[in-house]
Order: structure tokens, then C-alpha cells, then sequence
């Protein structure tokens, strides 16, 4: 189920908050609107928005001071609206910590066209934070973060060095590595190591990812060097 996402209007003039309010909850946000910067404050702690939207003329305090308290809290988007159109203002607010700045009158589709920009992005960066830890090689996932490797949707089980091994190599597919250099990277040996090691290890994951364990296609062996995750 898909929980909207909230945004707090901070402004003081009421047919403005009530028209940016309406609007933003038809196109599925949550808004909710304070009077006062106090107020403000107040339900950004108590709603925990997403997003602001900030008037800089506010009857109680300047939103400028509004926004500064609001960024020494947390880091939450911040969209400044006012009715000073000049570059002074525009600076200081950003200078404050403000994301995005409009100058009234605005339209409201632009307003919410810079909005959905901005989670646009938010989502994208947090996709590409999630996937970061995320290797998908054909039909096989390997999950860092949780140790979990998949292959065409099934778990495999892994031990904690099978696991590493096989990371090691497919974070680097096609590049070959001899026994020693594996045993350096995966176990922390030197050269002097026992290489035998490694070869139980291909053999233990090939016989769990390979379709074929004695004629490999992924973990492939290169003669006189080593092995290598292969990958076109």
C-alpha cells in the first residue's frame, strides 16, 4: 500500500495554504499547513513531513530564522516562498539550508512539478544506495549487505568464505586470479598459503551455482593461472 508522502506548509496567509494544500492532496501528498513559524516547528516535530514549503513573511518570526532552526533540527527539504523577488533574498535563503526557492505569484503546477522533481531524485539516489551492495550477474543475485546470494530466485546456501570467494570474483568478472592472490584477497594469506584451499572452494561453489559442476561456464578455470567469474 502506498503511504503518501507529508508536506508542511509554513505561510500565513490562508487562501494561499488552503489553494497549495488542496492541490498537493490531489496529487496524492499529505499536506498539512501552520499559521505561525512557532506552529510550524511544532508540527515538524510532531509530523515528521517529508517536505516543507516556508514563507519568509511569517507574523511571528522571520522565515529565514524559521528555516535556519529547522536545518540546526534535521535535514529535511525546504522550499522558500516569497513575495521579494530579489537576488538578495533568493541567497540568503538558500544560504540558510533552503533547497528551492519561488517567488510569489507561482504557479501551482510548477510548484509541483519542483516537488515531484526532488523525490524523483530522492528515490533515485536511494535506489542506486540500495543496489550498491547488489551484484545481478544473469540469473545470479549476490546481496552483500545480507550475505545472501539467489540463483534464478532460490536461495543458495553459502557459508560465510563461500560467500566472500564468490563476491570477490564476481565484483571483478572476467579477471583472472591465480590461487595465491585469492588466498591474500578472501582468507588474508600470503602466497606461502596452503592453494589448495581455493580449489575446494571453486569445487564446493561450483557444485551450488553451476548447472553443470564438471563442466563450469561461470566459475571457469584458466589453465596455468587460475580462475575467474565469467561474465559477457
Amino acid at each position: 500500500m502506498h503511504v503518501p508522502r507529508k508536506i508542511l506548509i509554513i505561510e500565513d496567509e490562508q487562501d494561499i495554504s488552503r489553494i497549495i494544500r488542496d492541490y498537493l492532496n490531489k496529487n496524492q501528498y499529505d499536506a498539512a499547513v501552520a499559521a505561525t513559524g512557532q506552529d510550524g516547528l511544532y508540527m515538524m516535530d510532531m509530523l515528521q513531513p517529508d517536505y516543507i514549503i516556508l514563507d519568509i513573511m511569517l507574523p511571528d518570526m522571520d522565515g529565514i530564522d524559521v528555516c535556519r532552526e529547522i536545518r540546526r533540527r534535521n535535514n529535511i527539504p525546504i522550499l522558500i516562498l516569497s513575495a521579494r523577488g530579489s537576488d538578495t533574498d533568493k541567497v540568503l535563503g538558500l544560504g540558510f539550508g533552503a533547497d528551492d526557492y519561488m517567488t510569489k505569484p507561482f504557479s501551482l503546477s510548477e510548484l509541483l512539478a519542483r516537488i515531484n522533481a526532488h523525490f524523483r531524485r530522492y528515490d533515485s539516489l536511494a535506489s542506486e544506495r540500495d543496489e550498491a551492495h547488489l551484484l545481478r550477474l544473469s540469473n545470479l543475485v549476490i546481496d552483500k549487505k545480507a550475505y545472501k546470494v539467489t540463483l534464478s530466485g532460490n536461495e543458495v546456501s553459502l557459508s560465510a568464505k563461500e560467500f566472500e570467494l564468490l563476491y570477490y570474483l564476481a565484483s571483478h568478472k572476467n579477471h583472472v586470479f591465480s590461487k595465491s592472490q585469492l588466498l591474500d584477497a578472501v582468507w588474508g594469506y600470503d602466497a606461502y598459503g596452503d592453494e589448495n584451499t581455493v580449489t575446494v572452494y571453486i569445487r564446493r561453489l561450483r557444485e551450488k551455482i553451476e548447472a553443470s559442476p564438471s563442466h563450469p561456464t561461470v566459475l571457469k578455470t584458466v589453465w596455468g593461472v587460475g580462475y575467474k567469474f565469467n561474465h559477457e
